[in-house]
């Protein structure tokens, strides 16, 4: 049983967080929660409008019987993890912001704030779990419902931030959240999940993009070095891409029209390669090197034979760990698909979440 303390939650207006303040008071801590605002650019548009979840959270919060102080980190979002988003893009890579924000956000700013609220914990709805204390160094685990589980957008953080972190949904399926959502009759019971990067929302990726960076058009070369397309700007196109490409009536090999991929990015030409076909062999790895480490346990571990993430929506696969000098390498058992530079590579021990980087390159 954990002590009873102040904790600060972050409540977003969405069924999770709502569900994870509700278990927390049901604990008998005290409760307080805010709402962060971390966009503003355009935050009156259909894509984006942070005052509907705001409306959304007053309501949970009117509920559950529980203060809610609205703050606004749109500076410091815009400054650590928007500034680096863009950096990132220009450079032909695509990062991940949902990691960064987690890591200079909600569990730095969001938690700088809380202490000084007099929070011992803040609190979060995020579908992971925390193992230690009491003289152990903490561990972040999985969460226990493998299809929800985001230790992946997580494994930036430190034994500092998981020390002064709770996880209330972690133990649970999301099909029991919803059905205690709707049992004590939160208004947003029903509400669907919100997808997508938070400052984008739902609107099509590459129309913001093109507000924030120039188009730099250029060939698309298929694995022949036939040009089959041309492409708006490296930065508009991630490996792997299948939507968005305007090609047609190229027939490889004479064979049926398979479908075309975004393969490769050659940066100082500004090409773009694209393949057809799923599994075509430019699509596949089976090593990469990744770098601006971050492990949870504080030093890198030993080199093992492990398991990792290369995007959240996978499982993970076995791999060799090795320590480079400047990062880390994994030799994986089986080739990967789409190995992305700017995405992270996450590494596990089984449940325990030991921490990863950003791929630099893949082969």
């Amino acid at each position: 049983m954990q002590p009873k303390s102040r904790v600060v939650v972050g409540l977003s207006g969405g069924v999770d967080s709502a569900v994870a303040a509700y278990l927390l008071k049901q604990q008998g801590h005290e409760v307080l929660a805010i709402f962060m605002k971390n966009w503003e650019d355009d935050d009156d548009s259909a894509y984006c409008a942070s005052n509907v979840d705001f409306v959304d959270a007053a309501a949970v919060a009117d509920v559950l019987g529980i203060e809610l102080e609205h703050v606004n980190f749109a500076a410091e979002y815009k400054d650590r993890v928007f500034a680096e988003f863009l950096r990132e893009y220009q450079a032909g890579r695509t990062p991940n912001p949902d990691v960064l924000c987690n890591a200079e956000i909600k569990f730095k700013a969001f938690l700088d704030h809380a202490l000084r609220l007099g929070a011992q914990k803040i609190a979060t709805g995020h579908y992971a779990r925390v193992r230690g204390g009491e003289g152990q160094r903490y561990e972040l685990l999985t969460g226990l419902d493998a299809s929800k589980d985001q230790s992946y957008f997580l494994h930036r953080l430190t034994q500092a931030q998981l020390a002064r972190t709770l996880f209330p949904l972690g133990g649970l399926k999301k099909a029991e959240v919803r059905r205690l959502a709707a049992e004590i009759g939160l208004p947003n019971a029903a509400r669907k999940d919100s997808t997508g990067i938070c400052f984008i929302g739902e609107r099509p990726f590459r129309e913001f993009l093109q507000r924030y960076l120039k188009q730099e058009p250029g060939p698309m070369l298929d694995e022949r070095g036939r040009e089959v397309g041309r492409h708006v700007g490296l930065s508009f196109y991630t490996l792997g891409q299948r939507q968005g490409l305007g090609i047609g009536g190229v027939k490889s090999g004479g064979g049926e029209h398979l479908p075309w991929f975004v393969a490769r990015k050659e940066v100082e030409r500004n090409v773009l390669r694209v393949v057809q076909g799923h599994d075509h062999p430019w699509l596949l790895a089976r090593e990469l090197h990744a770098d601006d480490c971050n492990w949870i346990a504080g030093p890198p571990p030993p080199s093992a034979r492990l398991s990792a993430r290369t995007r959240y929506r996978q499982a993970s696969a076995a791999c060799r760990y090795e320590a480079t000098p400047s990062g880390f390498a994994l030799h994986f058992d089986a080739p990967q698909w789409a190995i992305t530079p700017g995405q992270s590579a996450v590494l596990y021990d089984g449940e325990v979440c030991l921490g990863g980087g950003v791929i630099d390159a893949a082969a």
